[in-house]
């Protein structure tokens, strides 16, 4: 039987920094990071489930959100629904440009988007403080400006690229429809889930679900999800081949190989930004921890490649 992975996408597998996100640039990135993810299918025979990012887009679908309202009185719609739109489209998008990229390397694979809710608690102490960035990045002036008149709360890119917008983002407790995202991919089919942390929602009452206002951090519920459906590795693609200390500094140093003991002490130490490298340690040391597997975390174009990423072991 084919082993199953797990590959959480980067924000940037299809929207890069610098780019205003046309579909057509949005496109052209899924097709050429899904030609680095076919090594997976092509070369290791994995079966696949495929998660996502969608800070740029939800964000940018708030902002539609509110120039329609202010240009013709159209109805804002809820963070939760924006979640919901992103993963539609985004699945859409990833849908079609790996079909396009399996059919040059003449293979055949189903591929489905399963719209995904995460069930998180109401009264998780994210809500009252905002970490997660969202939407684009903009100077201190117009984050200034904007945070001034809706009450939107800003933070400082780590890596200097500018301030985004934060909002909550409580820990995913359950994925639904996990049985079904396993069944499927164990049958070969490619699974397109949790997009961009899944749908947040709770129990408003006894069975009664209901969105609520935050993007959960889809590294974290990537990695609960993956552990959950019993994957036997998990890839966390980012925008540098591997996990650095002492990141964009003389002294920094890239790390092969890091035990989840000495990740929980760098955590501690502070050498992973949040909004950055930090939530995705974390997403690792939790599969690591649940699973007794390895967890990867790589550039694109390192995937397949036996010594590409940060490899993050038990031991």
């Amino acid at each position: 039987m084919r082993k199953l992975a797990v590959v959480a996408f980067g924000g940037n597998a299809l929207l890069q920094g610098g780019q205003i996100g046309t579909i057509d640039e949005q496109e052209q990135n899924a097709f050429e990071t899904c030609e680095k993810l076919v090594t997976l299918v092509k070369e290791k025979d994995y079966n696949l489930v495929i998660t996502h990012g969608n800070g740029p887009q939800v964000g940018n679908l708030m902002l539609n959100n509110i120039a329609g309202y202010k240009l013709y009185g159209l109805p804002e719609m809820p963070l939760d629904i924006c979640v919901a739109y992103s993963q539609g489209f985004i699945g859409y998008v990833i849908e079609q440009q790996l079909k396009n990229v399996l059919l040059k390397n003449d293979l055949d694979r189903d591929i489905i988007t399963i719209v995904t809710q995460v069930l998180v608690n109401k009264d998780d102490k994210a809500f009252q403080n905002p970490t997660k960035p969202i939407g684009p990045y903009y100077s201190k002036e117009e984050a200034d400006k904007i945070s001034a008149e809706t009450g939107a709360v800003f933070a400082e890119d780590p890596r200097g690229r500018g301030w985004r917008k934060v909002v909550a983002s409580p820990k995913p407790l359950v994925i639904n429809n996990k049985k079904s995202i396993e069944k499927i991919a164990r049958e070969g089919t490619i699974v397109v889930a949790v997009g961009g942390g899944g749908i947040p929602v709770f129990y408003a009452e006894e069975n009664k679900l209901q969105g609520i206002d935050a993007v959960i951090d889809k590294d974290l519920a990537s990695a609960l999800l993956a552990a959950q459906i019993n994957a036997d590795k998990f890839f966390i693609l980012t925008d540098v081949p591997k996990v650095c200390l002492h990141f964009n500094t003389p002294q920094e140093k890239a790390l092969d190989r890091l035990s989840i003991a000495d990740a929980k002490t760098y955590l501690e130490e502070g050498h992973f930004a949040e909004g950055s490298m930090a939530p995705k340690i974390r997403a690792a040391i939790y599969f690591v921890e649940h699973s007794g597997k390895d967890a990867i975390i790589t550039k694109t174009t390192k995937l397949g490649i036996d010594d590409g990423g940060t490899r993050i072991v038990m031991i």
